[in-house]
């Protein structure tokens, strides 16, 4: 990426994809601002580069949103890429879902998603150029269980996203939604720490994850072709399988779950 002097914003940038993606950016000249909740990554990863600037931030609060945008704009410049990477994974069978945990998973996935857009789209808008990656998952579509309350708030932001995508297709804004597999990131941690599928803590102990490296070099690939939806990985594949075999799908995935 030839990013040298514009201006790059990461949501969830102290770890995982988002992570690999600021330190791309800034080894690349771009300024890159990073917001993270978690305090102690964020002051690492900003310690990984000169190009890195760190902000604390929820991204499920409007108010906490706007101000760091603006605290961004104001001390970086406008905002040429926006890449919306934070979200939470915890998994539970629907019927152990409290309802407070899954507003939670709206709140910061979905609601989040659409803060971020609200908060910095428009400046691309009026400037006429951008780029926009919002990472919604596979999940949204291949469903497993466990991950059904977390699914639906994906579900969302894969729709969000693509929608927004062909909306803006005439402008020069290039905005894509990824729908990634499992990854090898702090955020399936979330989910083995909680009731994860049996399926999902196979993968992790085989190292049948994603590599995370793989799958941003992928996105980026996809985003200069001008895709609006991003499937890396095996995503492509298991959204078929799905759609296809639905019956065949649920009776492999639930097979992990036999006691």
């Amino acid at each position: 990426m030839a990013f040298t002097g514009k201006v790059a914003l990461v949501t969830g940038g102290a770890s995982g994809m988002g992570r690999v993606s600021a330190l791309r950016l800034a080894q690349g000249g771009a300024k890159v601002a990073i917001l993270d909740m978690n305090e102690r990554a964020l002051a690492e990863t900003a310690a990984a580069s000169p190009n890195i600037r760190a902000w604390r931030c929820n991204v499920a609060d409007w108010k906490q949103v706007e101000d760091r945008v603006a605290d961004v704009e104001r001390e970086l410049g406008p905002i040429d890429r926006l890449t919306h990477a934070a979200g939470i994974m915890p998994s539970y069978a629907v019927m152990d879902t409290t309802l407070e945990e899954a507003r939670r998973l709206i709140e910061v996935n979905y609601f989040g998603t659409l803060h971020m857009i609200r908060a910095v789209v428009p400046g691309m808008i009026a400037r006429n150029r951008g780029d926009v990656i919002l990472f919604g998952s596979i999940s949204g579509m291949a469903l497993t269980p466990k991950l059904g309350a977390y699914a639906a708030s994906k579900a969302a932001v894969n729709v969000l996203g693509e929608t927004l995508a062909n909306e803006l297709s005439k402008t020069a804004l290039r905005i894509a939604v990824v729908l990634p597999p499992a990854v090898n990131t702090p955020l399936i941690e979330q989910s083995l720490n909680t009731d994860a599928a049996q399926a999902l803590h196979q993968a992790k102990k085989s190292g049948r994850l994603s590599d995370p490296e793989k799958i941003v070099t992928q996105i980026e690939a996809g985003l200069e072709k001008g895709k609006k939806a991003i499937y890396p990985g095996e995503a492509k594949l298991l959204e078929i399988w799905h759609t296809l075999a639905p019956r065949l799908w649920w009776k492999t995935v639930l097979q992990f779950e036999k006691p």
